[in-house]
């Protein structure tokens, strides 16, 4: 009797090679998602994405690649130990070109007049790097510079870079603070939590064959989150050896006990996370708790005047729609899966439409892009959000007055452009 036959199951289920049929969607991951849909309908989209090694990037392109439309053009560079020159060849070989003869300068060139051109034709060009935190500062400088390409209208070339956490420090650095403000989205996929671990596991047994409940124990599951931190690579690896150690066995489920066999097998030592340290900074992330003093922005939702929710939010981006990976959930046939987002920064927040299907209004008015004053009640449908900045709060006596103060234009970082308060549609 085989493997696959002893546990009933008609594929491996803990393979490690990316594959998005597998893929365990997890909020963090639908976020993150959520985020490289957004360059498409965005025209001047840059997403960054890090993660862990085996914190399933890779698994989660592929998936988001496999779902584009027609219409959506993509070139994937995951080789990125090269040159600028080099670079720009392997993006150019990626949409079908021989561009290995070529001067830089001639490349430019080559890909300026590709992207004009797919432009015109109604396409949409995505570029995704993975690895990217191997680029070099040279490199990442010639994506900034290509990532201005443009018509007398919007940008032309959609960016997703992906790539371990050594990335985000790469950016932050001195030298491409023009890159940093490039960049429209930021997403960090962090480990797994103890729930999720035990629903990643049984996912792909599930997806594996396995139609009976039961092949792992309940008290094993908190052991594989132990010795792997709730990273999916590190998950995969020890559920499979322990598998093996329980066929050689002849066991017919997995327990705590085969699960720490299978640790001493890999030599492993229990995961780092067991510090509290990669709990801490999930708990910091989905808001749970009081409210620390890294939040500025307070959002009260309300649906038939009833207030339904209450939400606070750092400096940064915030999704609103009826999708469940959004930061603010609504649920309503008359919001967008994807149907707002929430800018705060120093000077404030500004709310912006994001193409959804019935708008965003301000009273009467319908708003593309809007800076809200402090105590402003914006429409999604049938639900009304009031934002509130908690930095004023107890400051002013009067509303009116914050209201003045926060009024300004909405400052564009990579140009110091200002619009207008309310731009209709």
């Amino acid at each position: 009797m085989s493997y696959l036959e002893h546990f009933e199951l008609s594929e491996q289920p803990f393979g490690l090679t990316p594959d998005p049929e597998f893929l365990y969607w997890s909020k963090q991951h639908a976020r993150a998602k959520a985020y490289m849909e957004s360059t498409i309908w965005l025209a001047d989209g840059f997403v960054v994405i890090t993660g862990e090694i085996g914190s399933g990037k890779t698994t989660l392109l592929q998936s988001f690649l496999s779902e584009l439309d027609d219409e959506v053009l993509y070139a994937v560079v995951s080789q990125t130990q090269l040159t600028p020159t080099q670079f720009l060849q392997a993006v150019l070989t990626e949409f079908g070109f021989k561009p290995f003869d070529k001067r830089k300068v001639e490349l430019l060139d080559m890909l300026n007049m590709f992207l004009i051109e797919q432009y015109t034709n109604g396409k949409k060009v995505v570029l995704v790097v993975d690895e990217a935190q191997n680029l070099t500062a040279k490199v990442l400088e010639e994506i900034r510079m290509i990532s201005g390409i443009e018509t007398h209208k919007e940008k032309v070339l959609r960016i997703i870079l992906a790539g371990q956490p050594e990335l985000k420090e790469t950016l932050d650095s001195d030298g491409l603070k023009q890159l940093a403000q490039r960049v429209r989205l930021r997403f960090h996929l962090g480990p797994l939590d103890r729930r999720e671990t035990r629903e990643y596991v049984e996912r792909r047994l599930s997806i594996a064959g396995r139609k009976k409940a039961g092949l792992f124990a309940d008290d094993s599951f908190d052991v594989i989150y132990r010795f792997s931190g709730g990273i999916p690579r590190l998950i995969n690896t020890l559920c499979d050896t322990a598998l093996l150690c329980c066929f050689a066995d002849d066991k017919q489920s997995v327990e705590a006990v085969d699960i720490i066999c299978a640790a001493e097998e890999l030599n492993w030592q229990e995961h780092e996370s067991n510090t509290g340290v990669y709990e801490q900074l999930r708990e910091a992330e989905l808001g749970r708790g009081s409210v620390d003093d890294s939040h500025v922005t307070r959002i009260e939702v309300r649906e038939n005047d009833e207030v339904v929710d209450v939400l606070t939010f750092p400096l940064g981006r915030v999704i609103i729609g009826r999708s469940l990976d959004n930061e603010i959930y609504i649920e309503s046939k008359f919001t967008s899966r994807h149907h707002a987002q929430l800018v705060s920064d120093e000077s404030g927040c500004v709310i912006e439409d994001l193409n959804s299907t019935n708008g965003v209004f301000l009273g009467e008015k319908q708003v593309k892009k809007y800076r809200l004053r402090d105590g402003d009640t914006i429409s999604l449908g049938i639900h009304k959000l009031t934002y509130y900045d908690i930095r004023t709060a107890g400051e002013f006596d009067g509303r009116e007055t914050i209201a003045e103060d926060a009024v300004e234009g909405d400052d564009e970082a990579d140009s110091g452009d200002q619009e207008s308060a309310v731009n209709e549609q």
